[in-house]
C-alpha cells in the first residue's frame, strides 16, 4: 500500500500503516474464503487471485487509514485511458493482430507505472519482501526482491494473454467478447499454474529464465530499499497475520 503493508496467509490477513502523524495502526482478521472449493487447474488460479483481492474491502473497513494506490485519481484516470486505448488499438487497421495485442499489453502496465511514481509504494513493497524473506530464512536479513512476488506473473501472463487475445480476435464478431473473456481466464489460469511450478522448482533453468523478467522488474522499478520505520510497519503486518494463523 502507499503507506503500509497488507499480508495474507492461508486463512488470515494482517495489515499495518503509518499515518501522516507517524502513528502506527495495525489490523487483522479472517480472509474471505471460497477458492478452496475450486480444484480445476485452470480455474483455481483466478479463484485464488479473486480471493486475495476480496481481502481489500475487508481490510479497508478495519483500517481506514490505509492508502490504496489504485484508489488515487491519477491512477484511476490512467486505468480508464488504458481500457479506452486498448479498445481503439484493437480496431486499428494499421497493425497486425499480434501487433495490436502486444501494444495493448504494454499499455496495460501504465496504471502500475503511474502508481509507482508516488513516494512510499516501492519502499513498502520492498519492506514487505524483506520482512517475509527474513522470517522465512529464520532471521537472516533478506533482500528486497522475493521469488514469490506477483511480479513474476507478468512475463508468463503477457505472453499467454497475447496468444489468447490474438486467437480471440479471429473469432466471429458476435462471440468475440466472450472468446476474449474465455481466453483471458485461460491465460490467467495458465500463468498462475506456471508461477506455482516456478516456485516449486526454483533451481530449474527454465524456471529461472521465466522468473528473470519479474526479478529485474522488482530490482529496478517496483521495489526500493525500505527505511527502518517502513520495515517496522511491514513486520507489524506480518506478525498480526501470523498470530491468527498460529
Amino acid at each position: 500500500m502507499q503507506n503500509g503493508v497488507l499480508v495474507h496467509g492461508p486463512t488470515s490477513w494482517g495489515a499495518a500503516v503509518r499515518d501522516a502523524d507517524g502513528a502506527l495502526h495495525v489490523a487483522s482478521g479472517a480472509k474471505p474464503r471460497f477458492a478452496d472449493s475450486v480444484s480445476t487447474p485452470i480455474l483455481r488460479g483466478p479463484a485464488r487471485l479473486a480471493e486475495a483481492f476480496a481481502v481489500l474491502p475487508v481490510m479497508y473497513r478495519s483500517l481506514p487509514q490505509a492508502k490504496l494506490p489504485f484508489a488515487r485519481a491519477d491512477v484511476l484516470v490512467a486505468l480508464g485511458a488504458t481500457m479506452a486505448g486498448g479498445r481503439l488499438l484493437r480496431r486499428s487497421a494499421t497493425l497486425s493482430r499480434g501487433g495490436r495485442e502486444l501494444v495493448a499489453g504494454g499499455l496495460a502496465l501504465l496504471p502500475a507505472a503511474i502508481a509507482l511514481r508516488e513516494p512510499g509504494l516501492a519502499e513498502y513493497h520492498g519492506a514487505e519482501h524483506v520482512s517475509i524473506g527474513t522470517y522465512e530464512s529464520g532471521g537472516t536479513p533478506a533482500p528486497k526482491e522475493h521469488p514469490r512476488c506477483g511480479s513474476q506473473l507478468i512475463g508468463p501472463l503477457l505472453a499467454s494473454s497475447l496468444v489468447a487475445n490474438v486467437a480471440a480476435s479471429a473469432a466471429p464478431r458476435p462471440v468475440r467478447g466472450l472468446a476474449r473473456l474465455a481466453g483471458t481466464t485461460i491465460a490467467l489460469g495458465a500463468s498462475v499454474e506456471l508461477f506455482a511450478w516456478m516456485t516449486r522448482h526454483p533451481r530449474n533453468p527454465l524456471a529461472r529464465a521465466l522468473a528473470r523478467p519479474g526479478f529485474e522488474l522488482q530490482r529496478r522499478f517496483s521495489t526500493a530499499e525500505p527505511s527502518p520505520e517502513q520495515l517496522e510497519v511491514a513486520n507489524a503486518a506480518r506478525d498480526a497475520c501470523l498470530a491468527l494463523e498460529r
